[in-house]
């Protein structure tokens, strides 16, 4: 039954990607006391997005207390984040199936052992349907579907468990337990809303579905008892009311976990995963010091977000790294005081190549080849991630061996690359892509510094849109000045938070939230705090997405 119940509503639940929005800048407030004239709002529609692996398996946590992880459909990650995937990828017949198959072993497990069950019902039912029953499954009901349960949600439940429990309590609410984290409710983030009679075609998220999306974005879980309260009392209703509770959900140790989730998307860590220098080139490159690079930005972001709470863009060009000593002596940096299991900041020199994320090895490793560098992949990485500039594909029949039958005129990869470039096809993208690449060409495939290319000089000089630059330790400051690098960071958490592509609707929504992130110092806990205020969060468009 649960199958039937999960593929009806599951399999036809995608909503189509929205284009690509205009860049978004931050809105100009003229000196002194002259009025602006706000540019009036649109609302994208709901983005109907399942919730995510990761936060699934956090609801089970939630709900279940602590319980073996379970196989589920594995997220994809288009325009970089999973909340993007969960919204476009519907649940496949086989994860239905894997759901089924976790969900029903997690909660047998759980009902089987007495002491576990009794700490989750919270009393012994006599009955599969009786009083006892009733009141768990309206607690249990609320949690999992973060809205409480409507008589005929309650109805359905209570004769799951009656019909599958054969008299049996335990085995009835098993089932029912089962059942209700299989639901559609459970699996989605249900934003239906109601309609504003005041703004035709705009509707107003309910007070616990912009529970849901706080939780969600600030916490990478559903919502605890207390935000689910505050959506009973009306309070997240206000932008005031939800400033609050976000400041409050910030202090919580989940924050931790749903910033590093962010990030580690929106950085693209998972590449650094994939990346395979060969080990007959590199053999320095081990799996240490593969954990240790993906440690080492994950404590950067950390640390300016938390610890700090400072300027977040400074990850882009701040000289400090976090290092263990494997990290430190692949830097080339003094380990004296360091162990392999634990890290310290250390500040780089100022008059160095490596600054920010940028010149760490976790940058330098996933955007290389197995033997050789990438100035195209790095400057691509640094164009989309960081600039929010659009790089389109190359041509399917596009050629990419830079292998050269004449060494004498193309002896380095940067030789190798001009030569790409004058076929036209290439050039236009290359043109963009590879100048701030080569910024980065004395480090080689693991982040590694090289004064030499197979015993050719290396000529790192290259350029940002335009800003010519001598080597990569030049390219901190451009990034420091640049007024693209926090309208950037705005769309990425917009588009990760709403599950969907900004679309031009969106274009002065992201201005404002651009202007109050600057005007706050680029405080990312800050920005996290605007956003969940801002109308945006909580209101949508009437119209379906286009195809």
């Amino acid at each position: 039954m649960n199958r039937v119940f999960c593929a009806l509503l599951l399999t036809s639940c995608s909503t189509p990607l929205r284009i690509e929005g205009k860049e978004p800048t931050p809105v100009d407030h003229p000196a002194g006391d002259e009025a602006t004239e706000r540019v009036p709002l649109e609302f994208g529609p709901a983005a109907f997005a399942r919730l995510t692996t990761g936060q699934y398996r956090n609801l089970l946590d939630d709900v279940l207390g602590p319980v073996d992880e379970v196989a589920l459909q594995a997220d994809t990650n288009p325009y970089q984040f999973s909340t993007i995937g969960a919204a476009t990828d519907p649940l496949s017949e086989q994860g239905i199936e894997l759901l089924e198959k976790g969900v029903n072993t997690l909660t047998m497990g759980v009902f089987a052992d007495e002491a576990r069950r009794e700490a989750l019902v919270g009393c012994v039912p006599e009955s599969p349907s009786d009083a006892c029953a009733t009141a768990f499954l309206e607690r249990f009901g609320l949690r999992v579907l973060r809205r409480p349960l409507t008589e005929t949600d309650l109805t359905l439940w209570l004769a799951v468990s009656e019909e599958l429990g054969a008299g049996d309590p335990w085995q009835g609410l098993q089932a029912a337990t089962a059942g209700i984290l299989q639901s559609p409710s459970a699996l989605y983030r249900v934003e239906l809303g109601t309609a504003d009679p005041d703004s035709p075609g705009e509707i107003v998220l309910t007070d616990y579905e912009i529970a849901t999306r706080m939780s969600l974005l600030l916490w990478n879980r559903p919502p605890d008892e207390v935000l689910l309260a505050a959506a009973a009392s009306g309070e997240l209703a206000t932008a005031e009311g939800r400033r609050l509770h976000a400041q409050r959900m910030l202090d919580d140790d989940h924050a931790r976990e749903a910033i590093e989730v962010f990030f580690t998307e929106y950085l693209d860590l998972g590449r650094l995963d994939r990346a395979a220098p060969d080990p007959a080139v590199y053999p320095a490159f081990t799996e240490p010091l593969r954990a240790a690079m993906r440690s080492e930005v994950l404590l950067l972001v950390d640390d300016l977000v938390n610890r700090r709470d400072t300027d977040v863009r400074k990850l882009f060009f701040e000289k400090r790294a976090y290092v263990n000593s494997t990290l430190a002596a692949h830097y080339g940096l003094s380990t004296e005081g360091l162990s392999a299991v634990s890290y310290a900041p250390v500040d780089l020199p100022e008059d160095g190549q490596r600054a920010g994320i940028l010149g760490l090895g976790a940058f330098l490793t996933m955007n290389a080849h197995a033997i050789q560098t990438s100035p195209t992949l790095r400057g691509k990485y640094i164009l989309e991630r960081v600039l929010c500039s659009t790089v389109p594909p190359p041509p399917d029949d596009v050629v990419l061996d830079l292998t050269s039958d004449d060494e004498e005129v193309a002896a380095t990869l940067r030789e190798r690359l001009d030569q790409h470039r004058s076929d036209p096809e290439c050039s236009a993208c290359h043109a963009l892509m590879d100048p701030p690449g080569f910024l980065f060409e004395h480090f080689d495939p693991t982040g590694a510094w090289r004064d030499d290319e197979d015993g050719h000089p290396i000529d790192a000089s290259g350029s940002l849109e335009g800003v010519d630059m001598a080597n990569a330790g030049e390219l901190g400051q451009v990034l420091a000045e640049s007024t693209r690098v926090g309208p950037c960071m705005v769309r990425q958490l917009y588009r990760h938070a709403h599950a969907r592509v900004d679309t031009d609707a969106d274009v002065p929504t992201l201005a404002e939230l651009s202007t109050s992130f600057a005007e706050d110092g680029h405080r990312f806990r800050g920005l996290l705090v605007e956003m969940v205020a801002h109308e945006s969060f909580v209101r949508i468009g009437a119209e379906e997405a286009a195809p």
